[in-house]
């Protein structure tokens, strides 16, 4: 079969669901069924639940940045760019590369996959003075930033500049904020040691949250034990709180607390990326909203899944309900939405997507961990050894696999060397700059763009 007459499959985005499904459509479709391209601006997936220990240093960056190109069945094409705008009608996807080129991108199947963004509110500062949690670029960022507040404070004869660098604000009480609270206090708690003229006692972290108690689907129990793990390392947990403003130098609670600091780092919560909100498409709570075998109703060879989609969660049958948009929900969706393009290319039934949640894991760095693995509550090494063996289990190459073993050995046995990497430039990097969530089209905009690249196709 020419190549020109293939079936076109459009995946975007190489999360935990778009990789999967890639490697799917790899194994089962011939090469001669289909064309399959991954748009991604990076060539490697990025495992999210362990960029806490990248930003405390305990991993290196390129062990959890998993290579796309390491399979050996490896033939989808990579486009390296963002997409920001799809034409469902037209069956036109509009990709901005990494040179800032626009280009449209056909297709005759498309699986939607690109993620989520963090979550912000109308809160004065908010985005041009709090650090994200939500990229590689970010995690290595964050550590330098943190390094370099001590090595500044350390260097400061004012009391009043070295009390505010030796504050530090974690703003969501989630499986995120609490891991990046956690592991980063470690860091700071360890590296003081090497810094004579600092007081330990100087150094304070807040962790915040508007909800009632920490990491509420872990249950009480444990929630509440991580709140002690943290509590006896010096962490300050204020919950029923949030950010009123935050400035460069400064932030404001709302219970009228002003801490000043030069460290806010945001991790409440995800939103759908804004690609799903230039479909014009029906949503739930910024969610595409999907049948059960994650096809966009009305739409033919449209798919969705992962953070971008509001799969309904048939194991808990609940009415609306919608799975969590967790690491373990996106690999197992990843492979049905495969299997049902498939299945739609060789005209076949489609299938479902039932999985019931395996668990929860909660690294709190050091001996500190907190797991809920098929409903039994585990605490510290017990806990610890079921969250890294998880971890480790669902790297997915053996090469990351050993890469993260590596530092977690020579981390366990040698410790760190707290040096800055040189990821921190002079100009000052905030959450507004890391996920670009500007680049994307209005409807009407991807129309014209579509609309003008006509006559040159033709």
């Amino acid at each position: 079969m020419d190549i020109v007459t293939r079936p076109r499959i459009l995946v975007v985005g190489a999360g935990f669901a778009g990789v999967e499904c890639v490697r799917r459509l790899e194994r089962r479709l011939s090469p001669d069924e289909a064309a399959v391209t991954l748009v991604t601006p990076f060539a490697y997936q990025l495992y999210l639940p362990l960029l806490p220990q990248v930003a405390s240093g305990v991993l290196t960056p390129q062990s959890i940045a998993v290579s796309l190109r390491r399979s050996s069945k490896y033939r989808t094409r990579i486009l390296p760019g963002g997409a920001i705008g799809v034409d469902l009608e037209a069956k036109v996807c509009v990709i901005r590369t990494i040179t800032d080129e626009i280009v449209n991108e056909p297709y005759d199947y498309i699986v939607l996959a690109p993620g989520s963004v963090t979550r912000t509110f109308h809160i004065p500062g908010l985005v041009d003075n709090a650090f994200g949690m939500k990229t590689l670029a970010e995690a290595a960022y964050i550590r330098d930033h943190v390094i370099s507040q001590l090595d500044l404070a350390d260097a400061s004869n004012d009391p009043a500049e070295r009390a505010a660098r030796l504050q530090f604000v974690v703003v969501g009480g989630g499986y995120a904020g609490t891991e990046t609270a956690a592991c980063l206090q470690l860091l700071t708690s360890n590296a003081v040691k090497r810094y004579p003229r600092l007081d330990p006692r100087l150094i304070r972290w807040h962790l915040i949250d508007i909800a009632p108690r920490l990491m509420p689907e872990l249950g009480e129990k444990l929630g509440r034990s991580a709140q002690e793990v943290l509590r006896r390392r010096g962490v300050e947990v204020s919950l029923g709180v949030s950010i009123e403003k935050a400035g460069p130098q400064e932030v404001t609670f709302t219970d009228g607390r002003v801490v000043p600091t030069r460290t806010l780092i945001w991790t409440a919560g995800v939103v759908a990326s804004p690609l799903i909100a230039t479909l014009g498409a029906e949503t739930v709570r910024g969610r595409l909203a999907v049948t059960t075998a994650m096809n966009l109703p009305g739409h033919d060879g449209v798919f969705a899944l992962g953070d971008a989609a509001a799969v309904p969660d048939e194991a808990k049958h609940e009415e609306g309900a919608v799975c969590p948009p967790t690491a373990q929900h996106a690999m197992r969706q990843g492979r049905k939405v495969a299997d049902n393009v498939i299945a739609t290319l060789r005209n076949q039934p489609m299938q479902p997507y039932v999985h019931k949640d395996l668990g929860l894991v909660v690294d709190l760095g050091g001996r500190d961990a907190v797991s809920k693995p098929l409903g039994v509550e585990l605490r510290g090494l017990p806990a610890q050894a079921v969250a890294r063996g998880y971890h480790w289990s669902a790297l997915r190459t053996n090469v990351a696999k050993t890469r993260v073993m590596t530092n977690w050995l020579l981390n366990a046995v040698a410790g760190d060397d707290f040096v800055r990497t040189g990821f921190q430039a002079r100009r000052p990097a905030k959450l507004k700059d890391f996920e670009y969530t500007n680049s994307y089209l209005t409807p009407e905009q991807i129309r014209a763009q579509v609309e003008e690249a006509k006559p040159a196709q033709g």
